[in-house]
């Protein structure tokens, strides 16, 4: 029998989780049991029948979502690499306080928003195509509009990049900045510094922001209704037509268990990735 002060501290420290695991519980994993249990229920049966309408119907969607989100997610990578890279190996001052200033602006602008700025950015006679036109690089009479996949590509790179690269350049800050400098010493260039001393050391902290980015993209709804509304489109709209046009929930709950699959996919690699360094 534990003494008792021993139990009255255990009984202390379940009773301040106690609030914080019933709203885990409530919010997120009792929806996530009723989705994925609903996916399996059918007007006709339990059974996988709506996971092959969603597969017969869905299939060149499933796979442009994971399409569009994976080259957006390479893209963020990359770019969050090279602003941190920049504000950690940077050598005009001006530079680099301008762009820490200005990179997380994207941050604090929420998704229906950004669709609704690049609508008019992209469009047939946006900022970009007008842009261009003065630049003599395409004829804005002939141009088209990029509100298409390209659009969607766009906006979550706009968005997500600066919350990696905030987590990236973090990283970067805090590693010893002796190897860079021996590096430097010997002749190695910025890039080669960046990508064969700096990456790898804030490695983990990369994948862990590219993870959170994916799944983020998975979600959105706003972006390619307002910028791809034609067909092949990402996996969130085909869920909110199957709800808002048929009330097939069945239906939408089979796609958003598929969703799932995919998003679980690249979080087993980051944990067989996280287990197999600490090995």
């Amino acid at each position: 029998m534990l003494p008792l002060p021993s139990f009255s501290s255990r009984l202390a420290g379940i009773a301040l989780v106690l609030p914080a695991l019933l709203v885990v519980a409530l919010c997120f994993i009792a929806p996530l049991g009723l989705s994925v249990g609903g996916a399996f229920v059918s007007e006709q049966s339990i059974g996988g029948a709506n996971f092959v309408t969603a597969l017969t119907l869905y299939t060149p969607d499933i796979l442009f979502t994971l399409l569009i989100v994976g080259v957006s997610t390479l893209l963020i990578g990359l770019f969050s690499v090279l602003i941190g890279g920049y504000l950690t190996l940077g050598e005009n001052p001006r530079w680099v306080a301008l762009l820490r200033w200005v990179y997380r602006w994207p941050l604090f602008i929420p998704f229906i928003v950004t669709g609704q700025i690049l609508r008019t950015f992209l469009a047939k006679n946006g900022w970009l195509n007008g842009a261009l036109d003065m630049l003599g690089i395409v004829d804005i009479a002939s141009a088209s509009n990029w509100l298409d996949w390209r659009g969607i590509v766009f906006a979550f790179v706009w968005k997500q990049t600066p919350f990696v690269a905030l987590l990236v350049s973090g990283a970067m800050a805090s590693l010893d900045r002796a190897t860079m400098e021996s590096a430097r010493n010997l002749g190695a260039g910025r890039l080669r510094i960046l990508f064969e001393i700096v990456v790898p050391q804030v490695w983990h902290t990369l994948l862990t922001g590219l993870i959170l980015s994916f799944v983020t993209m998975m979600s959105v709804l706003s972006v390619p209704l307002m910028i791809n509304a034609q067909s092949p489109t990402l996996l969130s709209a085909n869920i909110a037509f199957r709800i808002n046009a048929y009330g097939d929930y069945g239906v939408a709950n089979a796609l958003g268990a598929i969703s799932l699959l995919m998003t679980a996919v690249f979080a087993v690699i980051y944990l067989r990735i996280s287990m197999r360094d600490k090995a």
